[in-house]
């Protein structure tokens, strides 16, 4: 199997709500063994709790969520202090029906919005960076110029088109600016991300700026009192995303990816 879906299998099974579930299956081989039963049952259902909660959810995303905004102030000045911006893609929701073809998620949408007001604010030409991670499909910087022309009337001035992991992001968008002679970059993707996907740009050589965009803000965690108590789905998804950032940097770390 290919490396990337071998490293997607991983964390779908090493995250929650996954992994919490595969520890309750376990506990029923072991039914009549109580004690190990037992021990699964509860561990299984409390990490799922856990990880829906306001506070851990939001105690992770802010873990990761320590890049500054740029100041919109400050957008013009960019101008000064890069030459190009690179937006990086964050998935896709296949075959849209209202669409007819491949839309971009939410994360995409965030990433490629910001992109798009730097852009206009700052007048920096755009690098679009995403490929397709199953085979046949629509590389997702192609999607992104499609959503960015039609819906922004603007156009990228470079599309990558191979990557599937941040690190490749950072590789071939590299060599697509040093073809441009271009050295100095605004980076833009989601706040979470950001820290990872800033690393493995300045690995290539490229002075970053950072445009971290669609923080969370807690993810949740600003309930008052009891309410804090009760799971969300938000916060789960939320949880699962902060984690699945913090194994991607800690394998980009025993691989020497990043410092």
């Amino acid at each position: 199997m290919d490396q990337v879906l071998l490293q997607r299998l991983a964390e779908t099974l090493l995250l929650p709500p996954t992994s919490s579930l595969l520890l309750l299956l376990l506990a029923w081989p072991l039914r009549r063994r109580g004690r190990w039963r037992n021990l699964l049952v509860a561990t299984g259902l409390l990490s799922l709790y856990l990880a829906s909660l306001g506070p851990v959810a939001g105690g992770l995303m802010a873990s990761l969520e320590r890049t500054p905004a740029i100041p919109p102030d400050r957008v013009p000045e960019l101008r000064q202090e890069a030459e190009a911006i690179v937006a990086l893609g964050g998935g896709r929701r296949y075959d849209a029906p209202e669409y007819g073809r491949d839309a971009l998620s939410d994360h995409s949408l965030a990433r490629l919005h910001y992109a798009a007001w730097l852009h206009r604010r700052s007048g920096l030409p755009l690098l679009l960076s995403g490929g397709a991670v199953d085979p046949g499909r629509e590389a997702e910087a192609r999607v992104m110029a499609r959503v960015l022309e039609e819906h922004y009337a603007l156009r990228p001035r470079w599309i990558e088109d191979r990557s599937r992991t941040t690190e490749e992001n950072a590789l071939h968008s590299a060599r697509l600016l040093a073809s441009a002679g271009i050295e100095r970059i605004v980076l833009v993707t989601e706040a979470f991300h950001m820290p990872r996907a800033a690393a493995v740009f300045r690995r290539q050589g490229l002075e970053v700026v950072p445009a971290p965009t669609a923080f969370h803000k807690g993810g949740g965690a600003t309930s008052e009192g009891a309410w804090k108590l009760l799971p969300g789905a938000g916060n789960l998804r939320s949880t699962n995303l902060a984690l699945h950032e913090w194994m991607g940097r800690l394998w980009y770390r025993l691989r020497g990816s990043i410092d």
